[in-house]
């Protein structure tokens, strides 16, 4: 992998401005942002663009507004569908792209005015297969940006390696909007219509076909997104055990596929974690108590049913040996596992937080 510490893509002349991106936007029930994010596509300082607004099935007034801009602006094309989930609309969105690269947004974000100028120069200039940008995390009080404007250029599979290690500073997160990449490239990779979390899948493997990966350390996309009270107390919703665990599942044995047991045994790492922490949500959730017992039994199944991968997991590159004493704290008692955490989440971590503040 190289690093470039402080790199800026050059500016493509309009002239030069031959290939056409098509960005297929996610338009859902969205009307109080849709606005806002058509217009910051339409303001790209890359010109050369194709704007398909996916109104999959709103009964608000996105309709309207998408017809409006088409009428307005020949880049805008429109595809009306009845609703089918995010996974059917962006599939939509790439059968409807005249365009040679491909790009994705939600319809409650919005982009800088240079990001796919930024995108597609990277692409130009490092002959890469994808390019990716860092987003922003936009809450309701605040805005968090933690760029360093540089630029990494990973080759063969070591943005894969990134991805599945979940490298903070190499943000390539499983969302398809902070990516670019050629319809030729993708091929007939497509995102999984009978599932939810798509995304993680069709990142997966995207990623891991890529010959060269640009992943520049600078923020041109916007993600609206609130954490108001404490996610731990809020509860999981049923699609995780039933999407999103078999998804998790799904990527292990893809990774395992192609060769990649190292990272099979990571990202297993990762997902076993994420198990526990899916346990202690339902336990704190607002649920009835029926509902809640059922969710937390049904988590503490599937825990059980990965025991003979623990210690493949547990010692795989960059494990945590804290997560492997809870993880034998949870077999021994999951009720003495939710004690443990409960202390750990209303001492320890606000020590260690004051700790780190120079408060202790």
């Amino acid at each position: 992998m190289r690093i470039i510490e402080k790199y800026t893509p050059g500016i493509i002349p309009e002239a030069d401005q031959t290939d056409k991106i098509s960005i297929s936007v996610a338009v859902y029930n969205g009307e109080k942002y849709l606005n806002k994010c058509v217009d910051s596509l339409l303001a790209q300082t890359y010109k050369n663009i194709e704007v398909i607004l996916v109104d999959d099935g709103s009964t608000d007034s996105c309709p309207a507004i998408c017809d409006e801009y088409a009428q307005k602006d020949p880049r805008v094309k429109v595809v009306h569908k009845k609703n089918g989930g995010l996974a059917s609309g962006r599939n939509a969105g790439i059968a409807a792209a005249t365009g040679l690269y491909l790009g994705f947004m939600d319809g409650d974000d919005w982009v800088d005015p240079d990001m796919y100028m930024r995108l597609m120069a990277a692409i130009r200039e490092h002959k890469a297969d994808v390019a990716i940008t860092r987003y922003r995390w936009v809450y309701e009080d605040r805005t968090e940006d933690p760029s360093t404007d540089k630029a990494y250029i990973m080759e063969d599979q070591e943005a894969l390696e990134q991805y599945i290690h979940e490298n903070d500073d190499i943000q390539i997160q499983n969302c398809a909007w902070n990516k670019l990449y050629s319809k030729e490239f993708l091929g007939d990779l497509r995102f999984d219509e009978s599932k939810w979390y798509e995304d993680v899948i069709f990142t997966t493997k995207l990623i891991s076909k890529a010959g060269k990966v640009v992943f520049l350390d600078h923020a041109s996309h916007n993600y609206i997104c609130d954490r108001s009270g404490s996610y731990m107390n809020q509860g999981i919703s049923e699609r995780i055990i039933t999407d999103l665990i078999p998804i998790y599942k799904e990527r292990t044995a893809y990774l395992r596929s192609i060769g990649r047991d190292d990272l099979a045994d990571t990202h297993n790492y990762y997902f076993y974690k994420r198990l526990m922490i899916y346990y202690t949500q339902a336990y704190r959730g607002p649920d009835q108590r029926d509902i809640k017992r059922s969710k937390m039994n049904r988590i503490k199944a599937a825990i059980y049913s990965e025991k003979d991968h623990f210690n493949a997991a547990f010692s795989s590159n960059g494990a945590n040996p804290n997560e492997k004493k809870k993880m034998d704290i949870f077999l021994f008692s999951p009720r003495i596992y939710l004690i443990v955490m409960a202390i750990n989440d209303r001492f320890i971590i606000p020590y260690k937080v004051r700790r780190l503040r120079g408060h202790v």
